[in-house]
């Protein structure tokens, strides 16, 4: 889908919130989803209050109010890796995660982390809505108990920033110390590089960028955007060499206990919901909040084609090496269908 129809169809999600008529605040006899999410609560300023927005308008809506969906955004209630145990356990009933904090309880989504694997954006969709994503998340259920709503944007590909020195070879990373997730193929993807990798949890990278602990950091640029990181960051290089989708999850016993047709409307929601997190996150990259925002306090490069193949070459192999060492013959399966679906999707 092209980026206009993406921002047409988010567009016309948001509009359409305004028609729905939202269900009673409270209800007594009916049931709650409390749903956790590391960002704010607002539709056009991040993917994922975009999917909580349209989800929970479309879920209270289409159960005539049975059903409550009270949200809880900017990591109230933990960090994302401690959040998810918080679902598994029934505590409370959906999260949005990130593949990082995710991989504390399924440590195989690091295979998914295969450097400039995807030609663009649009391949990424049918790569994580088909019949791949559908094997991720059955391997997911069946070795963490969750069930798998579905796999949102974060924001798109993942760019590297840093506060020392343009980045346009992979010489310039050398020495730089670089923030990740916890993933061990984040990691090597900045140490086989020449950088410093330095795992430091969300809350605290603006932190860590403005004191110096950190000197970069790598995000999709929506995320570049609303965490302000122009303030403490000088170079934005354009590298592309990753995807992370949001893993969005419930607690299995709470989905089985919905009637089938609570079901279908749930199913559906997270749908809409994800289809609208896509379309903000391509209408912010292309929007005076997005790379335009960065481009006046921020220098600004993108990579070449030759360029992104020097990064590639020299990131791949170690990454796989790390996804076969950590998952054996299994995850290497994983990872082969993986890149065969991408092939698929990009033809």
């Amino acid at each position: 889908m092209k980026r206009s129809s993406l921002f047409f169809a988010a567009a016309l999600l948001m509009l359409s919130l305004a028609a729905i008529p939202f269900a009673p605040a409270t209800s007594e006899a009916g049931k709650v989803i409390k749903i956790h999410n590391l960002n704010k609560d607002d539709p056009f300023d991040n993917p994922t209050g975009a999917m909580v927005t349209v989800f929970k308008s479309l879920m209270e809506a289409g159960t005539n109010g049975d059903i409550q969906v009270q949200s809880f955004p900017n990591g109230q209630l933990g960090k994302d890796n401690e959040v998810v145990t918080q679902v598994k356990a029934g505590v409370i009933q959906s999260g949005i995660h990130s593949v990082g904090g995710f991989a504390s309880i399924y440590p195989m989504m690091g295979v998914i982390d295969v450097p400039f694997a995807f030609p663009n954006i649009s391949a990424t969709y049918p790569v994580f809505d088909g019949p791949f994503g559908a094997k991720l998340a059955a391997d997911i259920e069946k070795k963490t108990g969750l069930k798998v709503l579905g796999f949102g944007d974060s924001g798109g590909f993942f760019h590297f920033t840093n506060s020392k020195r343009p980045i346009k070879t992979p010489e310039d990373m050398k020495g730089l110390k670089i923030r990740t997730m916890g993933l061990d193929t984040h990691k090597a993807i900045v140490s086989s590089l020449g950088g410093q990798p330095s795992v430091i949890p969300w809350a605290e990278v603006y932190t860590a960028l403005q004191t110096g602990v950190a000197d970069g950091q790598m995000n999709p640029v929506p995320i570049i955007s609303f965490a302000k990181m122009n303030e403490v960051q000088k170079y934005l290089t354009l590298s592309g060499h990753l995807f992370a989708p949001y893993v969005w999850v419930m607690n299995k016993g709470f989905y089985d206990n919905l009637t089938p047709q609570e079901k279908v409307v749930l199913n559906d929601a997270v749908k809409s919901g994800i289809i609208a997190g896509r379309g903000v996150a391509r209408a912010i990259e292309a929007s005076d909040k997005g790379l335009a925002a960065l481009g006046k306090e921020m220098q600004v490069n993108a990579l070449t084609a030759e360029q992104r193949i020097k990064f590639r070459d020299a990131t791949l192999p170690a990454v796989k090496q790390i996804i076969v060492e950590k998952n054996g013959a299994e995850g290497e399966a994983m990872m082969k269908a993986f890149l065969e679906a991408i092939d698929a999707a990009s033809k």
